[in-house]
């Protein structure tokens, strides 16, 4: 395994000139050695370009991957002793299953003995074992995906595995079982692993840390815990969550800010300087106060959904949007009622120019 810290930037035509022109802009990283990791974003946002950077298929226009301290920035994927497991289940479907997962084995001359045991082991971690003398070929494409993943995992000296959306072909019951074999083997195997998804739920159940990406930025890396709490741009706040982190555009003016057409003292002991601001609050966070209640907004019902285990209110006010993720009682609340609800608090963030205010 390796520890890896990335300097770099990366465009894939010349000469570029403004932001748009690159598909990863300039960026400082670092993997820590038998870390699991998530590089998480929409697609086109540079997942995939980080991904081969990193396992050498493809070289950054501008700055150096180092592997362990040494510059690896030129070197080929066999020099980098990478392992990258692909969208698509890469196998011999003339071999068998044992055959596939030996491949990388024989090609490095380990001993027979230690490819036996080592296949043995990653085929009982992936449930395998009982399809070893099979011919790929005839195996369904969940099944292959699990030979891909053997094959990546198999090899115990890499310096990482790379994942790029490994899941996708998986049908949808059985991706939980994997990603749950996947923390599985990282916990007894600690390799350094490295997933890409546009899967916000497969990031934060599998990865320890991840990195949210969005138009060639790594915005935050931060563990599920901080993304959620604290995302330090809006991006994060939108991407991360279901329904999505609420912002309510607005103005401080001498510790107090103005939303929604109301005053809202900062709590106390914080202060910032005066101008334009949003104010961003989880669903999860707000709640339903009394009247007048310090840090909460009168608005409008606009909408209630009921999904069994909780509600989702929807409320407006001077044009601004609310959503409360509620207990099952606040149904009550009818359409076209007004709830004050409690938007500035302790778990209330405040961002300038898309970033968190500290």
């Amino acid at each position: 395994m390796a520890r890896i810290e990335l300097d770099l930037a990366h465009a894939y035509g010349r000469n570029p000139q403004q932001d748009s022109d690159y598909a990863l802009l300039p960026l400082k990283m670092t993997f820590n050695d038998g870390g699991a990791y998530a590089l998480l974003g929409p697609s086109g946002c540079g997942k995939t370009t980080l991904l081969n950077i990193m396992s050498g298929l493809v070289t950054p226009s501008r700055g150096t991957v180092r592997f362990d301290g040494k510059d690896m920035t030129q070197a080929t994927p066999q020099q980098r002793n990478i392992a990258q497991v692909f969208q698509f289940p890469v196998i011999y479907d003339t071999m068998t299953v044992f055959d596939n997962l030996a491949f990388p084995l024989r090609n490095r001359n380990v001993p027979k003995e230690q490819i036996n045991q080592r296949v043995g082991e990653i085929a009982e971690m992936l449930e395998l074992s009982g399809q070893l003398n099979q011919r790929a070929a005839g195996l369904a494409a969940d099944a292959k995906q699990k030979i891909s993943l053997g094959r990546g995992l198999v090899r115990p000296d890499v310096s990482a595995v790379l994942f790029d959306e490994p899941l996708t072909v998986i049908d949808p019951h059985l991706k939980w079982q994997l990603r749950r074999k996947l923390k599985q083997i990282h916990h007894e195997l600690k390799l350094t692993l490295i997933y890409v998804t546009h899967d916000q739920i497969e990031a934060l159940t599998f990865a320890q840390q991840v990195v949210v990406m969005t138009r060639g930025r790594a915005v935050q890396m931060g563990s599920a815990a901080d993304l959620f709490e604290r995302p330090s741009h809006t991006f994060v706040g939108h991407f991360i969550g279901s329904p999505g982190m609420n912002f309510l555009p607005g103005e401080v003016v001498m510790d107090v800010l103005h939303v929604a057409g109301h005053k809202l003292a900062l709590p106390a002991g914080r202060s910032m300087p005066d101008g334009n601001v949003k104010l961003g609050i989880r669903p999860e966070y707000v709640q339903i106060a009394a009247a007048q209640s310090p840090g909460a907004l009168p608005m409008k019902v606009s909408q209630i959904q009921d999904v069994g285990t909780h509600v989702i209110l929807t409320a407006t006010a001077a044009s601004q949007m609310v959503k409360a993720r509620l207990p099952s009682n606040a149904a009550q609340h009818a359409v076209g009622n007004t709830v004050w609800l409690q938007v500035l608090g302790a778990h209330s963030c405040i961002y300038r120019n898309e970033e968190i205010v500290p």
